[in-house]
């Protein structure tokens, strides 16, 4: 059984500013899209210049930053902001709902497409490799953290873990840990090696929410469920009922892109 290291969640300070490790985790997640969004860039000329992908991810920050914030106060904790309402804006303390985020980043890029005439899909289709290893890098920042641990474990499961922040000395499974492998890693190699051909419109959308949508609900039986507006549960938490509509979704669209090219 492990003990979590029990990070200092401040990576460094420069004067009276400190720069915590979420914050860099972060801006780690926005650099790698940079770079993998060139990449894809150079495989498949026309679509978007170097600069339209920059805009592109000021948009998407925006999204990102305001839509996750925004989901954790009203999807998992509407109550506690209710009656902490200058916290809303503290997002250096962690707290960010993907689905909410994921919500700000889809209007985020109908904005986008709008400004430039582009087709939505065409965007999402290629964003969609591109968010992965940043939400790996989100998991790596909570594991940091010590925050959003897992469930209690057998204490024989080898990599359980000891989480102090828990108020107990219970082991747990390091769900942060999951989520990395998961919808971090796994769903960026499926994503990134099934768009290295031009697929439908849709195609490469859809697989994301299908991927994102199956590997979520596999982790969030190991992850110790949030409250949410549902209340807590064991059986089907927050997190699962948010991730079967992007399942079902996804399938549609994957449907779809595939009966009109055909």
């Amino acid at each position: 059984m492990l003990l979590h290291p029990q990070f200092d969640p401040v990576a460094f300070s420069l004067g009276p500013l400190s720069v915590r490790w979420y914050g860099l985790m972060y801006l780690l997640a926005f650099v790698q899209f940079i770079l993998l969004g060139r990449a894809r860039i150079k495989r498949h000329p026309g679509l978007l210049s170097v600069e339209q992908l920059d805009d592109l991810l000021f948009y998407g920050m925006l999204g990102v930053i305001l839509g996750g914030r925004l989901g954790q106060v009203f999807f998992y904790e509407p109550a506690y902001f209710l009656m902490h309402p200058l916290e809303i804006f503290a997002v250096w303390q962690g707290g960010m709902s993907f689905h909410g985020g994921f919500l700000g980043v889809l209007l985020a890029m109908l904005l986008w497409t709008r400004k430039h005439q582009y087709a939505w899909l065409d965007i999402t289709d290629f964003i969609a490799p591109l968010v992965p290893l940043g939400l790996a890098a989100g998991r790596v920042g909570n594991f940091i953290n010590g925050e959003l641990w897992g469930r209690v474990s057998e204490s024989s499961l080898p990599w359980a873990m000891v989480f102090p922040q828990a108020g107990d000395l219970l082991p747990r499974h390091p769900s942060q840990l999951y989520h990395v492998g998961l919808e971090g890693i796994a769903l960026f190699l499926i994503l990134w090696l099934y768009t290295r051909s031009v697929r439908p419109r849709g195609a490469a959308s859809g697989v994301f929410l299908i991927g994102y949508g199956v590997f979520r609900f596999i982790t969030e039986f190991f992850r110790e469920p949030d409250a949410g507006i549902f209340g807590q549960s064991y059986s089907i938490s927050m997190g699962q009922w948010l991730s079967l509509p992007m399942i079902l979704i996804g399938l549609l669209l994957l449907t779809m892109a595939y009966r009109k090219r055909a």
